[in-house]
């Protein structure tokens, strides 16, 4: 099923949406793009450019890696003869809205559209069709060509078969997908993500520790463990033979201990001083090439190394 999808179309080609263009073309599929920002064609050449190396490090190396994307003058033409249309258009209801009765009428009769949406719900999105059986939620984690996970959601207005051959899509191409149940806010990994960095950001302002300790605290802690199996695995190893029964019974004191002290932090003006001067006094002084560079090898270098403990 996904074997068979030869041409993608993506909507909305800032960050996210190169970062699938490149991925998508790594597959070896047909790409066509459409982002009316003035620079985007350049911006997602250049971008597709410099993530060769990393793609052929994860092994797309010819299996069109080198291809380039056609650019397309109208979201409606992007979609024509499009059998997978991936929009990564802004995080505003309108916007997506609008591109979806645009490209509407012009979509392949078997075509499936997912959308990066990170906040906005599935049925939020919905009422822009006038038939949205073909609309899955389809999230990436960033960077898209990078990170394995991508949240899938369909709902009882979504048609049977499409969450699933969008999830086969996903997965043809290394992705590790997980299926959401239960329509909420943020989805998962970004509430999971939501409720560490809301803590962070409560020690940063109450002193305990700098913008710069706090996120190696994450990084080189738990981080690094979350990157081998999730926090409710990793606990129910924690406690020996009684596993997770035995973990909550041994550690509920204390959990619950730090449960009634988390802060609840907001992203005012003081907020934002604290975080910026946190990242500038950091090692890198918060240079966006640089870090984006450093998280990169980074990361590719966690994906080996697991790639290879499964082998």
């Amino acid at each position: 099923m996904a074997d068979s999808i030869e041409k993608v179309a993506i909507i909305g080609a800032g960050l996210i949406g190169a970062s699938w263009a490149a991925l998508f073309l790594a597959s070896g599929r047909r790409v066509s793009v459409y982002d009316p920002a003035s620079g985007a064609e350049q911006a997602v050449r250049d971008f597709i450019e410099g993530a060769q190396p990393d793609l052929k490090r994860l092994g797309f190396d010819g299996r069109g890696c080198l291809e380039e994307p056609d650019f397309s003058k109208s979201a409606a033409e992007a979609v024509e003869g499009a059998e997978f249309v991936q929009e990564s258009v802004p995080e505003n209801l309108e916007a997506k809205i609008e591109v979806y009765r645009e490209i509407e009428p012009f979509l392949e009769q078997n075509s499936v559209v997912a959308t990066s949406a990170s906040g906005i719900t599935l049925s939020e999105l919905q009422g822009g069709w006038k038939d949205p059986s073909r609309l899955v939620l389809g999230h990436p984690f960033n960077p898209p060509h990078l990170i394995p996970l991508v949240e899938v959601m369909e709902n009882e207005r979504t048609s049977s078969g499409i969450a699933d051959k969008a999830a086969s899509i996903y997965e043809s191409m290394g992705k590790v997908t997980i299926r959401l149940r239960k329509e909420v806010p943020g989805h998962v990994a970004n509430r999971l993500q939501a409720a560490i960095w809301r803590e962070a950001i409560h020690l940063a302002r109450e002193g305990v520790a700098s913008v710069e300790d706090i996120d190696k605290a994450v990084a080189f802690g738990p981080g690094i463990r979350w990157a081998a199996m999730g926090p409710t695995q990793l606990f129910h190893l924690a406690a020996g033979s009684g596993g997770i029964n035995e973990f909550c019974k041994r550690y509920s004191p204390s959990f619950h201990r730090w449960w009634d002290d988390l802060g609840n932090a907001r992203l005012d003006a003081e907020t934002r001083e604290i975080l910026s001067k946190g990242i500038a006094a950091a090692e890198g002084g918060g240079r966006i090439e640089i870090l984006a560079e450093q998280r990169n090898s980074r990361i590719l270098a966690i994906l080996e190394a697991v790639a290879k403990s499964n082998s």
